[in-house]
């Protein structure tokens, strides 16, 4: 291949969709309905986090499809396919349970934020249940997930550069990826979360391109879709000495649990939940979610790609499989066109990247800056907090990722994934008229995190874990098994806390927060 149509190419994309971020805030700051005078660097948190909570349909699914579906997805799960086989297919039941569980819980969790004005999850939570010790276990947790998530972001970067031929591990790939995480920097301080929006918006248009476009060359060059599957059966039988594109009976738990865990963890990142508080109404929220099955059918296909990539023996270097998509796009398509379409997988970093940085620094400048370290700070204060702490967190995430093996970032994500599991009972429960004890909460993630993080280290860094428990012997996932721990212990001990009288939080939040939805709507 020419590498240098394809690099041109592909810096061309990522130019392009740099420049509008850094220069498309006066643009998102009209499309989204800012006040008068907001455009420039935000003096507001609320404005600079969520956008003044003005962001509609359109806007909305293309930034939350664009923050769930990151680069590392779409390059993972068809990876996934090409090592593992058929297992990697659970990211299809994970993602359609994903717009299942954001149509009921977002627009719930949304309208309580809207009217008592929350600009975090942990304002939630610290509000709900009247206890900051509380709003600060969701909110380190949250922060402690983010940091290897958003390092992870640079794999997918890193393995484009490294099918371009620029080593990912030299001189010129850092510097490559410094560039592209100052752009992130600068333009999520000036313009906050409208920065990402706007990118999500181009991130969108080039997914669909890039997906209709690869399903194109891999039909038109590797046959049809009977075929592919036939040629990707024989390549594991051959490689594996079994056929593993169908899993076995074996496997259903573990495939069951990975789906439904890593579903439910999405929703305690505390990205996600940034950027659906910035949506204009529940209702945005609710046709949006519905249209996230638009991103699952272009993930489903990427899956399919995998494949494909299976199928004409595209062979990743060992431990490396992201690189199976970038090298079938380099193998099928024309240098021009495959830098295009690895740009389009570059962009697909940017989105998640910028909204991950912005989510932990609000956690950070909302509920532990303002709330332990200096609680008479005024809002500037605490937004430029939030701004200098987003740059701190790119900063970390990327020497994180120059310093680290790519082995760690994943390793650390799946650590993180099972941490932030455990405060989903936190949120989720908290929506409910009667709440568990703040205490039983606290145990329950006490005791989750322990347990997640002994069976991950047991199993040797692995999400699948296996349990032994005398006629059972599954494999399941190790976030789930925490979990499980996670609401045994708040259903036990909530009964005997109740019996010492100790109060469970604060009452009537819903109630008044769905009055002041409704006088919102008459308005």
């Amino acid at each position: 291949m020419n590498n240098l149509a394809a690099v041109i190419a592909c810096a061309l994309v990522v130019l392009v969709v740099s420049a509008l971020a850094l220069r498309g805030g006066h643009f998102a700051s009209g499309a989204t309905g800012s006040r008068p005078g907001a455009i420039g660097i935000r003096a507001d948190l609320e404005d600079w986090a969520l956008a003044d909570r003005r962001q509609g349909g359109g806007l909305i699914w293309c930034l939350l499809g664009g923050t769930i579906y990151t680069a590392y997805t779409f390059t993972a799960v068809p990876g996934a396919v090409v090592t593992s086989g058929g297992i990697a297919f659970y990211a299809l039941p994970y993602t359609v349970m994903i717009c299942t569980i954001a149509f009921v819980l977002l627009p719930r969790l949304a309208s309580v934020a809207r009217a008592h004005g929350h600009v975090t999850v942990a304002d939630f939570v610290r509000h709900r249940y009247g206890s900051p010790l509380l709003g600060l276990a969701v909110s380190l947790t949250g922060i402690c997930a983010t940091m290897p998530y958003i390092a992870l972001q640079l794999l997918g970067i890193r393995a484009v550069l490294s099918v371009l031929g620029v080593r990912s591990d030299g001189l010129l790939g850092d510097a490559a990826l410094t560039a592209v995480f100052a752009v992130l920097a600068v333009s999520t301080y000036r313009y906050g979360l409208r920065a990402p929006t706007l990118v999500a918006v181009m991130k969108a248009v080039l997914v669909v391109g890039a997906t209709l476009s690869i399903a194109l060359l891999v039909l038109s060059e590797l046959g049809s879709p009977a075929a592919l599957f036939s040629r990707a059966d024989a390549a594991l039988a051959e490689r594996d000495g079994v056929s593993a594109l169908v899993p076995g009976p074996d496997l259903a738990p573990a495939y069951a649990s990975l789906a439904l865990g890593s579903a439910l963890a999405l929703f305690a990142f505390p990205h996600v939940l940034q950027a659906a508080f910035s949506a204009r109404t529940s209702g945005v929220l609710r046709r949006s979610a519905i249209g996230l099955l638009g991103w699952t059918t272009m993930l489903a296909l990427f899956a399919l790609f995998g494949i494909a990539a299976l199928a004409s023996g595209v062979e990743p270097p060992p431990g490396r499989s992201e690189l199976a998509i970038p090298l079938l796009v380099v193998d099928l398509a024309p240098p021009w066109a495959a830098g295009l379409l690895l740009g389009a997988i570059i962009v697909a970093a940017l989105v998640p990247a910028s909204v991950m940085s912005i989510g932990a620094a609000t956690l950070f400048a909302r509920n532990i800056y303002l709330e332990f370290v200096n609680p008479t700070a005024m809002p500037p204060q605490v937004t430029r907090m939030a701004r200098l702490t987003s740059l701190i967190v790119k900063a970390g995430a990327l020497v994180f990722a120059l310093g680290l093996r790519d082995q760690a970032a994943i390793n650390l994500h799946l650590l993180g994934a099972v941490w932030v599991l455990q405060i989903l009972p936190t949120i989720v429960l908290g929506l409910l008229h009667r709440t568990p004890h703040r205490l039983s909460l606290l145990t329950g993630w006490l005791l989750g995190m322990a347990t997640g993080t002994v069976l991950v280290n047991a199993g040797g860094f692995t999400s699948l874990v296996r349990l032994d428990l005398g006629p059972v012997d599954v494999q399941i996932y190790a976030g789930v098994a925490g979990l499980a721990v996670n609401l045994a212990a708040v259903a036990l001990s909530s009964p005997l806390l109740d019996r010492l009288g100790v109060p469970r939080g604060l009452a009537g939040l819903l109630k008044s927060s769905r009055s002041g939805e409704k006088s919102g709507a008459l308005s």
